[in-house]
């Protein structure tokens, strides 16, 4: 098969996480499989080169404590290759590029700001130093091989930097044209996941979890029989097994499915790193590095997966919050619309809970995250009364075989009831995919367990 293999910033947190997934890449090569090996920074590194990019203007201790320990990181997972000379090659590599990226920090202090553009470019030295090391490691154990970060495996973005969205013509036909003959003759590009570049070269990221939008674009272009998504969980979770001790995974689940389990709080996936994938068929597996033989989760296109088992996952999201605007009369309406074209603007996602017109009403939930962002919103608009409520959990209740089946939402909201909890509002959407509700957050947990047991999620066969 052709492949292409994410693999997450868990997956390679450290010099024998990268000998293992070298040892997963050699293992499928030489089954006979072709492979692109798609690579994020490893773990906590993005949020280090975040918060540095943030206090290079004012806070230079910081930035020269934060690159040391970036580079000690680096260099001690370089200790994975045995190979002396390539060894050293490698450190030095990590040291030059420490080094230039110590001098663009600097230059952010010199003139007082970061842009999204100079965001994105701090942002990249994770993945560039971590594919390397890999690259390296595939190399030390006589696998051929080629580093190629986004931009010159040919994925080519537009230029909304910290959350660019890949032109798919001019991408797939210099990916097709890079990697292709690279495959046929059995060598494995290995790619950073999650940065890419404009037409013009300035290099730009894919937003959170970018990483698998690579590996969906990558895996689209070169029509790919399945793509690989390494993390460090069996798979998706019919919950999460934090919360419920008898989670199971979900063997086989749409793309649709998928999206609203990822959208809902799932941290395996992002949904919108779906849709190349998608719009392609191709499926997309998601596997445990650290229980490689498991067979983890497939989504693919599958209709037919609607007649077995209602209901696929439940989700809990505590990091959300509901705003209500109230008394709203026909001369404020006009100051609402402002502030939802401010919100989509700052793409600030948020979902209609609730509206009211004889109180004059209506609710949002929107991410705790953007709190700060939105009261400033409302502060430049004025006179909008407003109300915040933020102990709140949101809960999704997943799956296609809800659609056209009776009795499901009465089956969920009974099983809350007997509990005890009292549910705050509910949800309203488009989607036949969910039924989703708000809690107090002391109740969710709770919410979610008696949804699991109820729906009989826990049990092997996925049947309820």
């Amino acid at each position: 098969m052709k492949l292409v293999m994410k693999f997450g910033g868990t997956s390679v947190g450290n010099a024998s996480r990268f000998a293992e997934v070298a040892r997963i890449i050699r293992n499928f090569h030489d089954d006979g499989h072709q492979i692109v090996a798609v690579v994020s920074a490893m773990a906590g590194v993005t949020d280090l080169l975040l918060s540095m990019a943030k206090k290079a203007i004012n806070d230079e201790e910081y930035v020269l404590r934060s690159l040391s320990l970036l580079k000690d990181k680096h260099i001690k997972a370089c200790d994975v290759i045995a190979n002396p000379k390539l060894r050293k090659e490698i450190k030095r590599y990590v040291n030059d590029l420490i080094a230039q990226l110590k001098v663009f920090l600097k230059g952010i202090a010199i003139i007082g700001e970061v842009t999204p553009r100079m965001k994105d470019y701090v942002l990249s030295f994770g993945e560039r130093l971590s594919a390397k090391i890999l690259w390296a490691k595939l190399i030390d154990l006589g696998i051929k091989s080629k580093y190629f970060t986004g931009w010159e495996a040919g994925i080519v973005t537009d230029d909304e930097f910290g959350s660019a969205k890949p032109l798919m013509d001019l991408t797939e036909e210099r990916v097709k044209e890079r990697l292709n003959p690279l495959l046929r003759k059995g060598v494995i590009p290995v790619v950073t996941g999650y940065i890419a570049s404009t037409i013009n070269g300035y290099i730009t990221t894919l937003g959170r979890g970018g990483s698998d939008y690579t590996a969906s674009i990558l895996g689209a272009a070169l029509e790919v029989d399945e793509i690989w998504i390494w993390t460090d969980v069996d798979g998706i979770m019919t919950a999460d097994p934090k919360i419920v001790s008898n989670s199971k995974t979900i063997p086989i689940l749409s793309y649709d499915e998928a999206a609203e389990i990822a959208y809902f709080g799932a941290k395996v996936l992002q949904p919108y790193m779906l849709k190349p994938a998608k719009d392609k068929k191709i499926p997309i597996r998601v596997k445990n590095t650290f229980n490689p033989k498991n067979s983890g989760s497939l989504i693919a296109d599958v209709e037919r997966m609607r007649k077995k088992g209602v209901v696929k996952a439940v989700c809990i999201n505590n990091n959300v919050s509901i705003l209500t605007v109230r008394d709203l009369d026909p001369r404020s309406f006009k100051k609402v619309l402002k502030l939802m074209e401010k919100l989509a603007e700052g793409s600030v996602e948020s979902i209609l809970v609730s509206q009211s017109f004889p109180e004059g009403s209506f609710s949002l939930i929107v991410p705790k995250t953007k709190i700060k962002r939105i009261s400033e919103y409302i502060r430049e608009i004025g006179d909008i009364k407003t109300e915040w409520e933020n102990d709140v959990s949101l809960i999704a209740v997943v799956g296609a075989g809800m659609k056209g089946t009776p009795g499901v939402a009465a089956k969920v909201f009974q099983s809350v009831a007997e509990r005890g909890i009292n549910i705050r509002v509910i949800v309203q959407g488009p989607s036949e995919l969910n039924i989703s509700f708000v809690v107090k957050q002391k109740d969710g947990i709770e919410a979610v367990r008696a949804i699991h047991e109820r729906f009989n999620l826990g049990e092997t066969d996925g049947q309820n």
